[in-house]
């Protein structure tokens, strides 16, 4: 089922019992970033919120909701992508990127709906009047410190616009990029623009900077279908469409407008819409601190201005946001999406790999672990060198390799083979290069080292001439005997 836009899927989550409504008055100043990060951490993520009375930063009260945790737990992450399981998708992409050639006529046959469905999926102007446009306010019409944008931190340098899709294009290819960069609000008019080094709206500010300068247009969507609001924070490769991935997610196309005052493309069914420029000859400004998904906060730092100039928006908009802290949160749904859904490409590079597992106390950057099967003397470390060369992988910090057969979505699991198995002068390895920005430990901004940790069984190769011992695993007739008779035991938890 593919949801069309944000209130469609708010009552989804309705009917299903997994959206609290309050309708008290709930502060956006902190107040409702604390009911927010406590209902994250009960057990699946807790409910999703809808809050009807916003009160605003200088205590009057918004007409405009905020729905939050939309996608706090797997039951709605999937919902969200209009499947029962996410690993729906992983499969529907292993079979694109590797298909088996058809044998036989009926076997060619077979293949044309997958092509078909291909077919079916990119990008379609919307007819008529889009939604998002139903109401148009210009310069001097609007004030973004009117929308209920959350300050979630005590240190936070103010409230901050966190779920947005930034839509920017390369000024030579004019291909667009859509982004999920938290943005400051500094006034009326303007707010900060989060354009991490490594993200593809930086990559858009340096060719705009290099080539023509002046003003970048820039348009940031807040809100739409759920499928679509997830595709800017997936590591998609270089020139693949978001919205033609989010068709892929829908298996129906997503409805695009174009922008009012920018040759921008937008989600026609988006609740509020921001458009304008940054000016790559304008000096920087300081933006932040932020309390970020590290659990830490990111310090002050230089980063551009956006300035709109045009507001517009549903006759009624709803305005999403999400919250990011100390794990658990909402993230880890998004980020758990993402880790399966592009298990295949990973695969695709590097066949060898089993799976992989980016645990949230790691905040996925932090800590990968990845199971192989093992097939040469340092074939860990070619996996680890593998990935540290694949997009933002590029940013893990440590990268545990497993043999195959163990679960590397058990935690417990995977930490207790990888101690069991290392000899750390022998099996732990240290290079350096690009870190993520929010990372405050590394030795400079955005450089720093990483660790790879090989906790495969040792090859004689290798240098390991001991015999290597046996995992302990029972028979599994014993097993399958024990299992047949465990409920007459009688044997429970303990209260």
């Amino acid at each position: 089922m593919a949801f069309q836009n944000l209130r469609e899927f708010l009552r989804y989550l309705d009917r299903a019992g997994e959206l609290v409504r309050i309708d008290r008055p709930v502060s956006v100043d902190l107040e409702m970033a604390e009911i927010v990060d406590r209902t994250m951490k009960l057990p699946g993520g807790g409910p999703a919120l809808l809050f009807e009375r916003p009160v605003l930063m200088d205590g009057t009260e918004s007409d405009i909701p905020v729905a939050i945790n939309i996608f706090g737990s797997w039951s709605r992450m999937a919902a969200a992508l209009g499947v029962r399981d996410v690993e729906e998708h992983a499969v529907r992409i292993a079979e694109l990127v590797k298909p088996e050639i058809p044998k036989g006529l009926w076997a060619k046959v077979a293949l044309l709906p997958k092509l078909a469905e291909l077919a079916k999926v990119p990008p379609r102007p919307y007819k008529g009047r889009p939604p998002c446009q139903e109401v148009v306010l210009r310069e001097g019409e609007f004030d973004l410190t009117r929308l209920p944008v959350l300050k979630t931190w005590p240190l936070d340098g103010g409230p901050f616009i966190t779920l947005p899709m930034v839509v920017t294009c390369d000024p030579d290819t004019g291909v667009q990029n859509v982004g999920m960069y938290r943005m400051q609000v500094y006034g009326p008019d303007s707010t900060g623009m989060h354009w991490q080094r490594h993200k593809g709206g930086a990559g858009h500010y340096r060719a705009w900077k290099r080539g023509p300068g002046g003003r970048m247009p820039v348009v940031v969507a807040i809100g739409g279908d759920p499928a679509t609001m997830y595709t800017p924070s997936a590591p998609l490769p270089p020139g693949i469409d978001e919205y033609l991935f989010g068709g892929f997610l829908r298996r129906e196309p997503v409805y695009t407008c174009k922008a009012l005052t920018a040759d921008l493309t937008i989600p026609a069914e988006a609740e509020i819409v921001l458009e304008g420029y940054v000016d790559t000859d304008e000096e920087l400004a300081i933006e932040g601190p932020f309390g970020d998904h590290t659990g830490f906060y990111t310090l002050e730092d230089p980063y551009p201005t956006f300035h709109v100039t045009t507001v517009t928006m549903r006759a009624d908009p709803v305005y999403p946001a999400t919250l990011v802290g100390k794990p658990p949160v909402e993230d880890v749904y998004l980020g758990g999406a993402t880790e399966r859904i592009f298990l295949p490409l990973a695969k695709l590079t590097m066949p060898e790999i089993v799976d992989y597992h980016m645990p949230p106390e790691g905040v996925f950057h932090n800590l990968v672990f990845v199971s192989i099967r093992k097939e040469y003397p340092g074939h860990a470390f070619k996996v680890m060198n593998g990935l540290w060369g694949m997009g933002l992988m590029s940013l893990a910090k440590v990268i545990v390799i497993v043999d195959e057969g163990i679960d590397v979505r058990n935690v417990k699991e995977a930490w207790w083979y990888t101690l069991a198995n290392i000899d750390p002068e022998r099996d732990v390895r240290f290079t350096k290069g690009p870190v993520d920005d929010l990372d405050h430990a590394s030795q400079m901004p955005a450089f720093g080292s990483k660790m790879g940790i090989d906790a495969t069984r040792k090859w004689p190769e290798e240098g390991f001439t001991r015999p290597w011992p046996a995992m302990i695993d029972m028979d599994e007739d014993v097993k399958a005997r024990v299992d047949g008779i465990w409920k007459s035991l009688g044997i429970k938890p303990l209260a």
